[in-house]
């Protein structure tokens, strides 16, 4: 039996903090600290500390499982794999290829990934992939592509993060969704500078605030452009910065101009005070950074709203520059890899558009095929859901549960349910592989070897340190036999290090380049930050710290873009008269396939809630605990009160981690970003009404 500990990463959320796995004498293994990396020193939160339950037998699954007769029931390999390759060929010899649909999740590895975006491109040849990263920080990509030619979470390691002057956190609740990463704030405080957190909720994390202030649900944008009109009419541009680093400052500025500090105070709630307190504590230090997560991002005009907030960064010089800049809290475990190789509907692998000539014909030499076989951009993640069952007619799911994940989900459970052909792959059961044709047993996290892409840029290894049980197999084993039983012997390698060679070769020169990456490297080092063009002259030095020099712009300056404040898709009115926003517990994650499977977490959060103001909960007739009905224009959903001054008593929250009655996303608006293509999932109109 192995006896030492083998050295690997947490299986949730972006920060992807170091851990080890130790054998147990009785079999499986238990987490022990790793201090040895800088991300959270050996600190790990419950959900990290108990990730090794999900690899029980008893909660996951060991059998590949077919439908006959209405129910699922144990099948071989070689039958189900003989099933799906069937069903998808006999589909697209019917209908074509983007009658074929592909999903794949923010959590599959960057080999997982990148195979599924060739696998869906070459072997299906549908256009008709994307994942569940597009719900994640598609509207902070968006906005940084189109500011600093370049995407990556943050631009810098967290531990610059105490080192700076002052932190606006706009719309992030650290404390229960990477609860690690907040000791860099907590430092940041002790060495005399200023955390801003900007929420509808007194989170955990705005108890932790020098200032907080509240703004209405979906009115972030509108606040941004106040802050920006004050650094203008106080006289706090750095305008030698502008000058030299920048380009549409004078129509940004106009824009800004637009949104007087009473006007946003009308649209936003926060005080003309609260408006300029926040500006003097941003702008007097000599470095600050603004930090957005899903609160901005997740709104049907997030990639305006992040941009407003980059816009207020570069106005001040607070982006590529020491100890400063613009930065993105990814949420996905792997959601900035999972997007740079080939699972978003319109990117190939180093993040290449799949519409650049140049790029597709780089891509296609590595795969071996013409370019022109190479399908175009598909539907973005809402918009392929909301196909099935009509244009595409069979769909092929990995490491995603949509339907509690999606918004508008009730309509969404119905889309998947009218498919010609589901398949599922999982390690568990999850809502939506209950409602599959098939489902693949695969492996997780501790029980395969593969990279991901932390929230920093850094790219790590996760070490196989157990063997995964009879009649589970690995994603890319699955992708292999299909790959054969549809025509493609070659390309599809079963082992991850082969398939990360391909992809190095795949990103080279591309904005993602991995290419000076190895595994070998990895596991000698505490991560490699991309891009790391591959050098001659020994090993690449990674890019830890992004645009010192220069923007990643034909002429290296950033882009101010001008917007303006507009209303949310979905205003309260007299039928709907409250503004519902979702999010996260500590306890528990995302749609909670795994999480809800382990008993101290569930002990900790065990279901749904409805977080209401006391005035409103007076109105309503309503006490703690009572049974509150929320309804939007979508569904209905039901859930215990939780009363609390914490929240707006224009607002109510709902954490979205279950199905049933209390599926938060039953409620939420599909209404998208015009650029990002990211629903609104942050603000609806809803009305509460006691549960009968």
């Amino acid at each position: 039996m192995q006896t030492a500990s083998t050295p690997t990463h947490c299986p949730y959320c972006a920060l992807q903090c170091g851990m080890a796995l130790s054998p147990l004498p009785t079999g499986g293994v238990e987490v022990v600290e790793r201090p040895d990396f800088p991300v959270n020193r050996g600190a790990l939160c419950g959900k990290g500390r108990t990730a090794p339950a999900v690899l029980s037998s008893t909660v996951r699954l060991t059998s590949p499982l077919v439908r006959s007769g209405g129910s699922l029931v144990p099948a071989t390999w070689e039958e189900a794999l003989d099933r799906i390759a069937g069903e998808l060929g006999r589909v697209r010899d019917r209908h074509g290829a983007d009658a074929l649909g592909v999903f794949g999740g923010g959590g599959l590895t960057n080999e997982k990934a990148y195979t599924l975006g060739k696998f869906a491109r070459v072997v299906l040849g549908t256009s008709q992939i994307d994942y569940n990263g597009r719900f994640c920080m598609s509207s902070a990509a968006a906005a940084g592509v189109r500011a600093f030619g370049l995407d990556r979470g943050l631009p810098f390691p967290l531990e610059d993060v105490p080192r700076t002057g002052c932190v606006i956190l706009v719309g992030s609740n650290l404390a229960e969704t990477m609860p690690p990463s907040l000791r860099f704030f907590s430092e940041l405080r002790d060495n005399g500078g200023t955390l801003i957190v900007i929420d509808p909720r007194r989170t955990k994390t705005a108890e932790q605030a020098d200032l907080h202030l509240a703004p209405r649900p979906g009115t972030d944008l509108a606040l941004a452009l106040g802050l920006l009109h004050l650094i203008v009419a106080e006289g706090r541009v750095d305008e030698e910065y502008v000058r030299e680093r920048t380009v549409g400052w004078e129509e940004a500025r106009a824009a800004a101009m637009a949104h007087w500090p009473e006007y946003v105070e009308r649209i936003t709630g926060v005080s003309v005070p609260q408006l300029r307190e926040t500006v003097r504590l941003f702008c007097e230090p000599e470095a600050a950074m603004v930090l957005t997560a899903r609160g901005p991002e997740q709104q049907s005009k997030g990639t305006d709203t992040v941009g407003a907030w980059i816009n207020l960064c570069l106005a001040t010089g607070r982006a590529g520059r020491p100890l400063s800049g613009y930065g993105c809290l990814t949420g996905q475990g792997n959601g900035q890899g999972g997007r740079e190789h080939g699972q978003k509907a319109d990117q190939l692998p180093g993040y290449r558009k799949l519409d650049d000539p140049a790029a597709r014909a780089h891509v296609a030499e590595v795969w071996g095929v013409d370019p022109d076989s190479l399908p175009g951009p598909g539907r973005s993640a809402y918009e392929l859901l909301d196909a099935l069952g009509t244009d595409i007619r069979a769909l092929l799911l990995m490491g995603s549960n949509p339907v509690v994940s999606a918004p508008n989900a009730a309509h969404i459970e119905k889309r998947i349910g009218s498919l010609d052909f589901l398949a599922v792959c999982d390690v568990v059961l999850s809502e939506t592989a209950a409602l599959a044709d098939v489902v693949l047993p695969v492996t997780q996290w501790a029980e395969e070897t593969g990279t991901t892409t932390s929230l920093e840029g850094r790219v790590l290894l996760r070490r196989q340190a157990i063997t995964a049980p009879d009649g589970v197999r690995s994603d890319l084993e699955v992708l292999h036999e299909l790959a054969a039983r549809l025509g493609v012997e070659k390309g599809f390698p079963v082992e991850p290090e082969e398939a990360f060679e391909e992809l190095r070769r795949a990103s080279a020169g591309g904005v993602a380049d991995y290419s000076g990456i190895t595994y070998r490297r990895l596991a000698e080092e505490n991560g490699v930050f991309w891009p790391c063009p591959a050098q001659d002259d020994g090993p690449a030095p990674g890019t830890p710290r992004l645009f010192l020099d220069r923007f990643a712009t034909p002429d290296g300056r950033a882009r101010f873009v001008p917007v303006s404040h507009r209303p949310n898709a979905e205003e309260p009115d007299d039928d709907y008269p409250v503004l519902l926003t979702t999010g996260r517990v500590v306890a528990q994650y995302q749609s909670g396939a795994q999480t809800r499977r382990v008993a101290e977490l569930n002990a900790a959060a065990p279901g749904p809630f409805v977080e209401l103001h006391p005035r409103l909960a007076a109105r309503l007739g309503a006490v703690e605990g009572d049974r509150m009905a929320v309804v939007s224009r979508r569904g209905r959903a039901v859930a215990p009160a939780r009363i609390t001054t914490g929240i707006r008593p224009d607002t109510v929250f709902m954490p979205f981690h279950w199905p049933g009655e209390g599926r938060a996303n039953t409620l939420t608006n599909p209404a998208l970003d015009p650029t990002s293509r990211m629903p609104e999932f942050k603000s609806c109109a809803v009305r509460v009404e006691r549960a009968e």
